[in-house]
């Protein structure tokens, strides 16, 4: 009958994949604190594959922990989203402008040595700037664009880290850690990164509109 036939899965909107990763998020927290916890454990594997649940249910025997295991679990959660997504993401301008705003941030930390270099404002910039690029890289991992809503869910963690980047530089700027001309290129490089994060988040939602009808 028509009613039993198989209905297409619906493909999951932005909520349900960020849902999905803050589980992620938390399920790769426990592990890290289980691998610092059993490190030098001579049944670490055991130990850290049964407290995550990587086990038979039917036949109850702990599944051994391996590196494929611990890589699912960092992958779904995003820690490995850049190596596995930049050959698509490299060639798009979006991320080849975090990207080059990255090495232009190095240099210029370099040249300012390390007052500028230590400082907390700037080391939090740098780490903002490397999670921006890596959640832009999840974000256009998937070029078919078939996932929408995972794109969605990863641009609003990319906006999440601009938008923490432009603090540090606030603050930066409030400790005038560079020169005008500098200050005002970083200010310039964030607020377009930034702005293209908004953009093509409202180009992404827009599609998903036109979709799925709602």
């Amino acid at each position: 009958m028509a009613d039993e036939q198989e209905q297409p899965e619906q493909a999951w909107d932005e909520y349900e994949w960020e849902n999905f990763l803050r589980e992620q998020d938390l399920r790769t927290e426990r592990y890290l604190e289980l691998l610092e916890r059993y490190v030098d454990h001579p049944e670490r594997d055991v130990l850290i594959a049964r407290e995550m649940g990587w086990s038979d249910a039917e036949q109850g025997e702990s599944m051994i922990w391996d590196e494929a295991a611990a890589g699912e679990e960092l992958e779904a959660s995003g820690f490995a989203e850049q190596d596995g997504a930049a050959d698509h993401a490299e060639v798009h301008p979006l991320y080849q402008a975090s990207f080059e705003l990255t090495l232009w941030l190095d240099e210029a930390f370099e040249a300012r040595g390390e007052r500028v270099s230590e400082h907390p404002a700037s080391l939090e910039l740098s780490r903002q700037m490397c999670i921006l690029g890596g959640k832009l890289a999840a974000a256009l991992s998937d070029p078919e664009g078939s996932e929408l809503g995972m794109t969605i869910a990863y641009l609003k963690r990319a906006l999440r880290a601009a938008n923490l980047a432009l603090n540090a530089y606030a603050e930066m700027h409030r400790e005038r850690l560079f020169g005008r001309s500098r200050d005002r290129q970083l200010k310039e490089q964030i607020f377009s990164v930034r702005d293209g994060i908004v953009r093509m988040m409202g180009e992404s939602r827009q599609e998903w509109r036109r979709r799925n009808g709602a």
